[in-house]
């Protein structure tokens, strides 16, 4: 295949993704998906809006200092402060891009910009030239292209190509798109366009009817050759196009689309548990691609035809996309190099002999608890020791759990609480009930619970039990991860996350401000 043919996968998890309510990512946490992504062979990875706040620009340049086989993006609305912002935060990037995007429906310019089109093609123009000025790789988007109108969409996107623009980002921003008017939509744009064949043309999808995929798809027929999605459909709202889906459509059917990427496939699970285990949005069974039942045949009939041969019911091998082929197990009697060595082959990175000393020390508790200690478990072990760039204002120092048949559930418990030492005593419907009422009786948050979620890291009863806890204040949702072989011990690790989170200051979203 030529390089028309190639289809560059541009990943927004750690932007577009976080966005998702309680999907807020630590910076060591970004900094661990962009290294999976890095390993995936994502071609351009979306690192996050770097004006947002300090910390989104903080995780933005360390993920361009360190990232060195992926071009690393950052997004800014269509204003000197944002694209100043990420050049910045870009300027170690080995190979970097600034994503500059202006609304251009109707309803937005009228409603949200309050902006005449003239004015608006003139910011865009004078946005795509200031980001070229300070990098060579510049991304123009039409925000809420698919009900923008046609006319305007020409206009607009050829100025920002003759300004410089080498990419240009054709959204379906609300999820509006059907895969046939999409698809005509990308046609018409390359064939009346008169500069077109200057830049490439990259699809944004989001999934509120459930089409982001066949919305991406039928682009890629009419000729983009970007798209823009994200690991496990991660997104605002219903999530966007999810990358694994689009990458196996593409090569599963080669015959019919005509392209290809250049992802290693087979590492499109591992990245897809580490994004799950740290935003604590759990895959569901019947997932396509990555669901634990994606390759599993229940029905007699099924199973009869793929054990004679596979390709009766398997369309692609589980192999291909990273199924069974991490099974490495440590155990109690594995040695420190073998630990970290493991560590550097999941892209996991220590701070120096302190931090690998630490993940040790847990490992060899977890170890004596646990048989066999998967990825998963390392995964989740690292995250519970590093996973958190909040101060840790609450932590705890016991537990005592009473539960029994016939009697009110009770818990007892110690925290540290900004250096000193609390104590408190609740009941409760359960005991993970009773354990949260001992913790709010100490920190009064009120904040209220919104999701409580449990979910095995691995087989078997020994498994450790990942929870997390999704905590609400003044508009501000937070998401708490804790993992342990007993259960309420991770509850109560998850919902102290969650509460130390929300000691951090809310960034801006952003989308939020007016540009």
């Amino acid at each position: 295949m030529g390089h028309n043919d190639r289809v560059i996968i541009f990943d927004t998890t750690l932007r577009d993704g976080e966005q998702s309510p309680g999907a807020s990512m630590t910076g060591e946490e970004k900094l661990r998906i962009a290294k999976a992504l890095e390993r995936l062979k994502v071609d351009v990875i979306e690192a996050g809006f770097a004006v947002a706040s300090p910390g989104d620009f903080a995780a933005v340049k360390t993920i361009a200092d360190a990232i060195k086989d992926s071009t690393v993006c950052s997004l800014s609305r269509a204003v000197d402060a944002d694209i100043e912002r990420a050049a910045e935060a870009l300027a170690g990037a080995n190979s970097g891009r600034i994503h500059t995007f202006i609304a251009t429906s109707p309803i937005h310019m009228q409603y949200k910009l309050r902006m005449q089109p003239d004015a608006v093609v003139e910011q865009a123009v004078r946005a795509v030239k200031k980001a070229r000025n300070l990098c060579s790789d510049v991304e123009f988007s039409c925000e809420d292209a698919g009900r923008s109108e046609i006319d305007f969409l020409c206009r607009i996107i050829e100025a920002a190509i003759d300004a410089g623009a080498r990419t240009i980002n054709i959204p379906d921003t609300v999820g509006y798109a059907v895969p046939h008017e999409y698809g005509a939509l990308i046609g018409e744009l390359l064939a009346r366009i008169a500069n077109a064949d200057k830049a490439v043309f990259s699809v944004h999808c989001h999934n509120d009817l459930g089409l982001a995929v066949a919305n991406s798809l039928a682009a890629v027929v009419a000729g983009a050759r970007q798209v823009e999605c994200t690991l496990n459909g991660l997104g605002e709202r219903a999530g966007n196009a999810a990358l694994e889906e689009i990458v196996m459509a593409i090569r599963t059917r080669q015959d019919l689309l005509g392209v290809h990427t250049g992802i290693k496939t087979e590492q499109i699970l591992s990245a897809s548990r580490l994004v799950s285990g740290i935003t604590g949005f759990a895959v569901q069974p019947n997932k396509a691609i990555v669901g634990a039942n994606a390759f599993a045949h229940e029905s007699g009939i099924h199973q009869d035809g793929v054990l004679k041969h596979r390709e009766t019911y398997e369309i692609m091998s589980a192999q291909s996309v990273g199924w069974h082929a991490n099974r490495l197990s440590l155990g109690k009697l594995s040695g420190r190099n073998a630990f970290r060595t493991r560590l550097d082959e999941l892209g996991i990175s220590l701070a120096g002999d302190a931090e690998l000393n630490a993940a040790f020390a847990r490992f060899k508790a977890l170890a004596d608890k646990k048989h066999e200690v998967f990825d998963e478990d390392l995964q989740a072990l690292v995250s519970d020791t590093l996973g958190n760039d909040a101060p840790e204002h609450f932590n705890l120092i016991s537990l005592e759990v009473t539960s029994k048949t016939g009697s009110v559930p009770r818990v007892q418990l110690m925290l540290g609480v900004a250096g000193q030492v609390r104590r408190a005593i609740a009941q409760g419907s359960g005991p993970v009930d009773a354990a949260f009422k001992a913790i709010e009786s100490i920190a009064a948050s009120s904040a209220t619970l919104q999701l409580y979620s449990v979910n095995a890291i691995t087989e078997g009863t020994d498994s450790q039990g990942e929870v997390t806890v999704r905590l609400e204040k003044g508009g501000r949702i937070v998401n708490g991860n804790g993992a342990d072989t007993d259960i309420i011990v991770a509850s109560v690790k998850a919902y102290l996350n969650a509460l130390n989170l929300m000691q951090v200051n809310a960034k801006a979203h952003p989308q939020a401000a007016a540009v």
